[in-house]
């Protein structure tokens, strides 16, 4: 599904979430400019009656759920709480002292789970719109309590989605995932511990495909994530064109939202206020594909550091945890990566080569840095600056504090980064990460005798895990357009059980139920790795690795980075599109579009909330091309980061140098290639 914004600039999503939290955080008033570091004053937020503006924040109790926790960890950290007097933050389960004599602003999930008595002052904030009926509920217990004069605000703040990059998003998972009275997850979705990869705690993809869902369990299911998409477009503020494939659950999903928005805007309109601030000029989009439209990029071996990361390493949110094992002993070190990280910003879409070039070429300017304060200041090392003799220093010692913070700060994160890159490097020569990556770019032009052969002897030095192994099978069966015989599938479905993929083998026989019903799509047909023409659209990398580890290493064990890939740019991905993003392209920039794309969009569904139905012509419909400088793409069934980063690079050459084309990504969850492994054994299991 996509949704499609006017030319005016309006701020990336994360940007936008981050004013909201930070406005809500701060009484439901806009803090003041001091506290705009995060770079969020320009989005207007949903606020209560403003009162006087406080020159200092009020110290103040937060007060989170499971889910709400998640929200703010992803773009926000305790510095940030700090700075708008949060002073402590607490589960809203767990045991809380009394603190009368001060405010708390609660962050929760719609609940009547709320105590009354251990607070100044109540702010309550919902993430998602609470129920009338709740509301009327809870204003009862709040009378029959006496309690009410404590009750200074409850509003609702349409925050129940992940934002972990600027323009990246997910919704939140069921409020109960468990769901212990419903079938959804006992029968429709395989526990972790019945699979043999590691399952997400939801999938919309298992709930919405596997044959046991209920039409109730659909309904939830679909109005979770209207629900979901409504808060982030009342979170940018603007109101969308809404485009998506007609005959699935896109459609009912962008039906769903065309109704919320509708009635918001009537309530709006008569009773004043509302969610959306843009005027007339507010209008955009928002596109809908359904997953099926190209499994491959979910599974899919990447080159980008981002996407590598979320493959090789467990991260979940913007924290990522790395396991090493040095003289026998194994250590765990977590690690957040966010648009504060200067180098994660910077680097997080680009191949891993250049990723590890850039950490030598920061490392030389902080040496050089480290160098002109030493020299200056006439000590040694950096660590001896407080030894300076004050009397004939005081001019340098300025300089070096003033430096000092900022020095210490930029060396803590490229350690980050080489720990992780180091992890990154062990991972693709174990695994020959490089190896499937090349075989994967031209996938187009291999043939089961190719795979068979990858399958059975990997490159030396390498073992490939079944999951490696799995994800190729299934990238080549889905990318070529004619499928192999039953005797080839029969002699890759024994080297996959060779493999140990046990049970993992319903993944593949989910996919080619899949393809046997629907053959694909004409755009998915020749997916990750081959264009028409069977030519690699991720360019080469001759060679493989091998050169390139042996340095990485030697160069860790001497302690540094420096000219580490002097030479490689050569082998620097060419830009091409995945068919998700040729959708985009035909639906925002028809001009540029492949024909096949454009006609596949000529058939979406067109909605359009601000327009009457009374008007001739109004309701679903097709709508005439047209060219969009915003867009939010939004994938039923789950999303990864290579179709993000895929996505955004487009955006980037189509905007040009006037950089107006903006597009933002979400999804229904963000999977790992592992997790959504799991969810096609599942569908594979059940069907």
């Amino acid at each position: 599904m996509n949704v499609f914004k006017p030319p005016t600039a309006s701020p990336p999503l994360q940007q936008a979430q981050t004013a909201a939290l930070l406005s809500l955080l701060n009484l439901n008033v806009p803090p003041p400019p001091s506290n705009q570091s995060l770079g969020t004053s320009t989005v207007p937020s949903r606020t209560a009656t403003p009162g006087p503006q406080p020159i200092a924040p009020v110290w103040k109790v937060l007060v989170l759920d499971e889910l709400s926790k998640d929200v703010l960890a992803t773009v926000l950290r305790v510095q940030d709480l700090r700075d708008v007097g949060v002073t402590l933050h607490v589960q809203l389960h767990a045991v809380r002292p009394a603190l009368t004599d001060v405010p708390a602003v609660y962050l929760v999930s719609p609940t009547l789970d709320l105590n009354n008595n251990l607070y100044e002052s109540f702010y309550i904030n919902f993430t998602s719109p609470l129920p009338r009926a709740m509301l009327e509920e809870l204003a009862a217990l709040v009378a029959k309590d006496g309690t009410q004069e404590l009750i200074t605000q409850v509003l609702d703040q349409y925050l129940d989605f992940l934002v972990p990059s600027p323009s990246l998003f997910s919704l939140l998972p069921p409020i109960t995932p468990s769901k212990a009275s419903s079938s959804t997850i006992s029968e429709t979705q395989a526990s972790p511990s019945s699979t043999t990869f590691r399952h997400p705690p939801h999938s919309s993809y298992q709930v919405l495909n596997a044959p046991k869902t209920t039409e109730q369990e659909i309904e939830e299911e679909i109005e979770r994530i209207a629900s979901g998409l409504f808060s982030v477009v009342a979170t940018t503020g603007q109101i969308p064109y809404i485009r998506c494939p007609r005959g699935n659950a896109a459609e009912m999903i962008a039906k769903k939202l065309e109704q919320k928005i509708r009635d918001q805007l009537l309530g709006s309109a008569r009773g004043g206020g509302g969610v959306f601030t843009q005027g007339e000029g507010g209008i955009g989009g928002l596109t809908r594909p359904y997953r099926n439209v190209d499994l491959s990029p979910m599974l899919s071996h990447s080159w980008t550091y981002q996407a590598l990361v979320h493959d090789v390493l467990d991260m979940r949110l913007n924290r990522v945890t790395v396991t090493s094992t040095e003289n026998g002993r194994t250590s765990k070190r977590t690690y957040d990566l966010d648009s504060k990280d200067f180098f994660w910003a910077k680097n997080a879409a680009n191949p891993f080569p250049q990723v590890a070039e850039d950490i030598d070429v920061e490392l030389t300017r902080y040496k050089q840095d480290a160098a002109d304060i030493t020299r200056s200041t006439g000590v040694s090392d950096m660590n001896d600056i407080s030894q300076i003799d004050l009397s004939s220093n005081a001019q340098h010692l300025k300089m070096a504090i003033t430096a000092l913070p900022e020095l210490t700060a930029r060396k803590a994160t490229l350690d980050t980064h080489m720990n992780i890159a180091t992890t990154l490097l062990s991972a693709i020569k174990a695994r020959a990460l490089d190896e499937l990556f090349q075989i994967e770019e031209g996938i187009g032009k291999q043939t089961p005798q190719a795979i068979l052969e990858t399958l059975r002897h990997p490159p030396s030095d390498s073992n490939p895990t079944s999951a490696d192994k799995l994800r190729l099978v299934i990238i080549y069966f889905c990318s070529v357009q004619q499928s192999p015989t039953k005797d080839q599938i029969t002699d890759l479905e024994t080297e996959l059980k060779k493999a140990g993929v046990g049970d993992g083998i319903r993944a593949f026989d989910y996919v080619r139920k899949v393809r046997e019903i629907s053959q694909m799509s004409t755009l998915g047909g020749a997916v990750v790795g081959a264009d028409k023409g069977g030519r690699s659209i991720v360019g080469g990398w001759d060679g493989g690795l091998g050169a390139l580890s042996n340095r990485f290493t030697d160069r860790l064990k001497e302690g540094g980075l420096d000219n580490l890939l002097s030479g490689v740019k050569n082998f620097l991905p060419q830009s091409k599109n995945l068919p998700v993003t040729r959708l985009v392209e035909a639906l925002m920039d028809p001009s540029a579009a492949a024909t096949q794309a454009l006609q596949d969009t000529d058939e979406y569904l067109f909605l359009d909330p601000r327009q009457s139905r009374s008007t001739p012509g109004a309701g679903p419909g097709k709508a005439k091309r047209m060219v969009h400088a915003e867009g939010i793409v939004f994938v039923v069934g789950g999303g990864g980061y290579v179709e993000y980063t895929n996505l955004m690079e487009w955006a980037g050459r189509a905007g040009g140098a006037s950089g107006i084309k903006k597009v933002t990504y979400g999804s229904t969850e963000i999977l790992d290639p592992e997790e959504f492994l799991a969810v096609l054994e599942g569908l594979g299991a059940t069907s």
